[in-house]
């Protein structure tokens, strides 16, 4: 999942659960290009102790995603 995947690590999207993300978050991550296929890497966690929001490089840009959507996001490793 993306919420474990170590910081400067490229993976890749294998899997987004678009249904528990509800319409408004599925909406906005796909348009910010979040989709199956593409590569992604954690850049950064925010917070001192819960590591919230996660810094994430998706193609050029780089966003920030909160834990909890991002542990419905699956990813691969090379």
């Amino acid at each position: 999942r993306l919420d474990d995947l170590p910081l400067n690590h490229p993976a890749t999207i294998s899997r987004i659960d678009w249904e528990s993300l509800g319409p408004a978050t599925a909406g906005r991550l796909r348009a910010l290009g979040f989709d199956e296929g593409l590569t992604i890497e954690a850049l950064h966690y925010g917070g001192l102790v819960a590591h919230d929001p996660i810094a994430c490089r998706i193609g050029r840009m780089t966003v920030a995603i909160r834990r909890n959507h991002a542990a419905l996001i699956d990813v691969s490793l090379p």
